[in-house]
């Protein structure tokens, strides 16, 4: 069977002289299939092309991503290692502060001791170890906070000032009754001084007393807390009234000869959970000069 062939006519316009090509049918065909491979060629380039760029663009992104990831981790750990050792120098304050305080113990882990760069232990590097230690010495911090409060309460409530300058004319303890010339247990001291000098209050409290009292002629009771009170007697006069609070070193009222007395002087008294006790042991400025 012969080839057939087919005649192409090209007629660019009416008046130009047509051009003519005769090609077989084996010649038509394997001009089809290079066509078609051709277009097969260019779809697979174009393909390639779109996809291979995305993804590089989706590698250099994926690449930058873990190199930020790498910096933020490395800038947490460094974090970490900070404070852990600011966490550490806390925790060693807190027990000199404890110390100080008087309290013997916190619950304050120790380290355990380790050296080199890395000072952080696969359990204790965590934030929830972190967390841990900071309640821990969150719960110390009110402690020591609770017991110094405590302490300067009871510090500024103790009788440590004299109440005023003078002489020491009569000890705590047995004398001979200066009105009766007995021997009698005297509960308190006397300090002989000018008329009219200002009585301070010895230490911080409220004022239970101010009246006449009797032998004592006007007198003042403050009550200090921690079953401390101090009683100021022979007073000319006074400057409070029950109820009123008043600071160490406050004027509470002014040396007198009232009540049962042979001169200007103060009585001076301590007492303890209801006992005397003798007041020089809290005066610990300037005590009074003895006679």
């Amino acid at each position: 069977m012969g080839l057939k062939h087919h005649t192409i006519i090209l007629v660019p316009h009416s008046r130009a002289k047509f051009r003519k090509w005769t090609v077989s049918s084996r010649q038509l065909a394997t001009a089809g299939l290079v066509a078609v491979l051709l277009l097969l060629l260019a779809a697979v380039s174009t393909w390639s092309f779109f996809f291979t760029s995305i993804d590089k663009a989706q590698l250099t992104q994926l690449e930058e991503e873990n190199l930020r990831l790498r910096e933020v981790n490395q800038d947490f750990e460094t974090g970490v290692r900070d404070l852990t050792r600011q966490l550490a120098d806390f925790e060693d304050r807190t027990r000199q502060l404890a110390i100080v305080a008087g309290l013997d113990g916190l619950g304050l882990e120790q380290d355990p001791g380790i050296g080199g760069e890395d000072l952080l232990l696969p359990e204790q590097g965590t934030l929830g170890h972190l967390n841990d230690r900071t309640d821990i010495l969150d719960r110390g911090l009110q402690s020591i906070s609770a017991e110094l409060a405590e302490g300067l309460q009871l510090a500024a409530a103790t009788p440590s000032i004299s109440p005023v300058r003078g002489l020491l004319t009569s000890s705590y303890g047995y004398r001979s009754d200066p009105v009766t010339g007995q021997r009698a247990l005297h509960r308190a001291i006397d300090i002989s001084t000018s008329p009219g000098r200002p009585v301070k209050a010895t230490a911080d409290g409220v004022v239970l007393r101010a009246r006449r009292n009797g032998r004592l002629g006007n007198s003042v009771d403050l009550s200090h807390g921690h079953g401390m009170v101090t009683r100021y007697g022979h007073l000319a006069s006074y400057k409070v009234e029950p109820g009123q609070r008043v600071r160490r070193g406050e004027v509470i009222g002014f040396v007198g000869n009232t009540g049962r007395t042979t001169g200007f002087h103060l009585h001076y008294e301590v007492r303890v959970e209801g006992q005397p006790v003798n007041p020089l042991a809290y005066i610990l400025d300037k005590r009074p000069s003895r006679s």
